[in-house]
């Protein structure tokens, strides 16, 4: 097996966990998780804004 055979085998399997992790990332499965955790930032602030309400009074 010559230096070639490697380096395109390598190549064949980057490009296939490449494509593994592209579909499982958009897979309707996991949309659910990942709209929480998009949201997660949101929430932080929220928080904090009811804590300032509460500091004030």
């Amino acid at each position: 097996m010559d230096i070639i055979t490697v380096h395109s085998v390598w190549t064949v399997v980057l490009f296939i966990s490449f494509i593994g992790i592209i579909l499982w990332a958009y897979s309707k499965r996991r949309k659910s998780e990942f709209s929480e955790a998009a949201n997660l930032v949101f929430a932080d602030e929220e928080q904090d804004l009811a804590t300032r309400g509460k500091d004030r009074s």
